[in-house]
């Protein structure tokens, strides 16, 4: 074997392996085939396509939202410094993340629950017209689903992969069942690599 040492090449080596073992990919919008392909290439797991779930608008939002500007939240810094720094600056797209914010440290604390919820409590209202992406809490997940519900948060695009066995899936179902453009990764699995996947695969499209 011939080993393949510049990246460019070993990338689009990959993507044609994947798109061989996956003929059904060809099937999917363009733009959705091109966040799966980039999920499947991160993990490295071809089984991660079959879990993919979009919102018919999922695409369109969150490339509009870039385009514009708009910012991004994430639930984890994890996630946050998984972004593509030049395409963000590119666009002008600021990125935050309150998890360690003193005032969420505090309030967590206080009542005993996730630093994660009460960061999406402060942070989420202020994200109108743009990008949510959580990678990591549920928590986070169910509570952005909850300002959703009751207006009180008002994203263009939600990216919602957490991952684990205590609520992950069913956060990511209740998402599902909101009418917001979303892009998720059903069942237990998912992390911060794969929301920072979704992004700078929406990044690069931009």
């Amino acid at each position: 074997m011939q080993l393949i040492t510049n990246p460019r090449a070993i990338e689009e080596q990959s993507m044609r392996i994947i798109e061989d073992h996956l003929p059904d990919l060809a099937r999917l919008p363009a733009g959705e085939r091109a966040i799966v392909k980039r999920v499947v290439h991160t993990t490295g797991d071809l089984s991660c396509a079959q879990l993919m779930r979009f919102h018919p608008r999922a695409v369109e939002s969150g490339l509009s939202a870039l385009r514009a500007g708009k910012p991004i939240l994430t639930d984890v810094n994890m996630v946050r410094s998984g972004l593509i720094k030049d395409r963000l600056a590119a666009l002008g797209v600021a990125v935050d993340c309150l998890i360690n914010h003193p005032e969420v440290v505090t309030r967590a604390r206080a009542r005993g629950t996730t630093r994660a919820m009460v960061a999406m409590e402060l942070g989420a209202p202020k994200i109108e017209g743009g990008i949510i992406a959580i990678g990591n809490a549920p928590t986070a997940l169910f509570t952005l689903c909850r300002l959703i519900s009751t207006g009180q948060a008002k994203p263009a695009l939600v990216v919602g992969t957490p991952v684990g066995f205590v609520g992950a899936a069913e956060s990511k179902e209740e998402l599902i069942s909101l009418d917001i453009p979303y892009i998720t990764m059903t069942g237990t699995r998912g992390g911060s690599t794969i929301a920072a996947t979704v992004i700078n695969a929406l990044l690069l499209m931009a």
